[in-house]
């Protein structure tokens, strides 16, 4: 329990700290009026106050990716704290706020078209691609999980629920952003940082007694490899936990909401802050898992016999706070995945429009670029596409590397320091390559050969960027 409490007041002060000179840097100019406010379109450009504006970011950059990925990273053991912690103050939350100040630098432009402005042509139809493809397979997978629990759960037919959330995500990807967006996602937003109060309130109160104290963080846990299916932390453990820590994902996300921000001054909370909510989020259900089921080996057969992180999520919330726990399940495993779905798909269709320069105001516009988006996604849903999905953790963090050198390259540009951005991305570009190269949806070469692969093209990289900076023009 003490690593939980030193990390979480760690992620606290980092906001207050290393989060203000973030903001610093970002280049944005108080006094000028933001793409929300110069850009008003009523369907994608609207200024929300503040409190809306975070919780919605904080929803889009969420749904279960800091309930499952924390779940699955306490097979790691007490190390995985210092990943979302470190991950969330020097990496996530810095890359957040640059994917959501970036944009509005450039009114509000989506991800593919900031990394050309910055890493040139090639690199932005490779990020267009790129980004529609993971926005699609991301949307598509929280159209038929939260589809198949909430059949189990009502008995109601999967292939009708499907048409069932399919229609809504139609709905919330064309509407203007304040009408269903606007409304229901800061209630979503509140009840999950609620769910995760609750729990580590239970997790105290009804359960920690300190009888058989959970694993903590100690030297011999810290290098030693816990993990039952014999995973090693580098890197597998940086992949696991990308939502909470460290998520290419979120970069599609940043810029609907740099859309609706109204003063720049808000960044600070909206971008850097919503990320650091996250990670809390997720260090209180990495924590809750371990003190539960005790040790790692614990956690991996609570996975195995629950069938999931879904299925953890229930016994969990069930056994530390009743009846209140099984709603709230039901928030987390059906309703958080909603919400992450239907924004993928908004973002896919913005990222469209403005790879292709389509005025949105029309509706049928935004139907033009829609419908193709869910005729794909049906056919989806028709195939068993869990091997194409398990390349999903290493491009979302393939993703979150590449944007971390595009604000690099930012901030050099801006007289800024690029260390806040390039050296995280060194680091996940190790990640990145060694992970392909060991992981059995990858080359399966060994832990030794991947690792010193991975050092070589991260240092590579990092030598590079240093060389090539010289030649990028400064903008004053």
């Amino acid at each position: 329990m003490i690593t939980f409490l030193v990390c979480l007041a760690i992620l606290i002060g980092g906001y207050f700290l290393y989060g203000s000179y973030v903001y610093t840097q970002g280049s944005l100019d108080e006094n000028k009026l933001t793409p929300a406010m110069t850009m008003q379109d009523g369907v994608d450009y609207i200024p929300m106050p503040l409190h809306k504006v975070l919780l919605i970011q904080f929803l889009n950059i969420a749904g279960t990716g800091p309930i499952f990925g924390a779940i699955m990273g306490a097979c790691f053991g007490p190390v995985a704290f210092i990943w979302i912690t470190l991950g969330t103050i020097f990496a996530g939350a810095v890359h957040d706020f640059l994917s959501g100040v970036i944009s509005m630098k450039h009114n509000g432009t989506s991800v593919s078209e900031i990394v050309g402005i910055y890493l040139g042509n090639t690199m932005k139809n490779v990020m267009r691609v790129f980004s529609v493809i993971l926005l699609i397979l991301v949307g598509t997978v929280f159209v038929t999980s939260p589809a198949g629990l909430l059949s189990n759960i009502t008995g109601l037919n999967q292939t009708v629920l499907v048409g069932i959330i399919i229609i809504y995500y139609i709905l919330a990807t064309v509407l203007p952003v304040d009408k269903i967006i606007g409304k229901i996602y800061p209630l979503f937003g509140i009840c999950l940082i609620l769910m995760a109060v609750g729990l580590s309130i239970g997790m105290f109160v009804n359960h920690f007694n300190g009888s058989a104290p959970m694993v903590e963080l100690t030297k011999e846990t810290f290098s030693a490899n816990l993990h039952p299916n014999g995973l090693n932390v580098f890197p597998f453990l940086f992949v696991t936990i990308a939502c909470g820590a460290l998520s290419g994902f979120h970069a599609t996300q940043s810029p609907m909401m740099a859309r609706c921000v109204r003063s720049p001054k808000e960044t600070k909370a909206i971008f850097y802050g919503a990320m650091v909510v996250e990670g809390i989020v997720a260090l209180i259900w990495c924590a809750v898992t371990i003190s539960f089921f005790r040790t790692p080996e614990g956690v991996w057969e609570a996975l195995s016999v629950n069938k999931g992180a879904s299925g953890v999520v229930n016994v969990l919330s069930k056994e530390l706070l009743g009846t209140i726990g099984a709603v709230l399940a039901v928030l987390g495993v059906v309703a958080c995945p909603i919400t992450s779905g239907d924004t993928a798909f908004r973002s896919a269709r913005l990222t469209i429009a403005d790879a292709f320069n389509i005025d949105q105001k029309k509706i049928i516009k935004r139907f033009i670029i829609a419908i193709p988006l869910f005729i794909v996604c049906i056919l989806l849903t028709m195939v068993n596409f869990d091997i194409i999905w398990r390349y999903f953790a290493w491009s979302n963090q393939t993703l979150a590397t590449i944007f971390l050198w595009t604000g690099g390259v930012y901030l050099y540009k801006n007289n800024k320091n690029y260390f806040i951005a390039i050296l995280p991305a060194t680091v996940m570009s190790y990640v990145c390559v060694s992970y392909i190269i060991q992981a059995k949806e990858g080359f399966k070469l060994s832990a030794n050969i991947s690792n010193i692969t991975g050092v070589i093209v991260a240092l590579a990289l990092f030598i590079l960027f240093m060389i090539k900076k010289g030649s990028i023009k400064t903008n004053n």
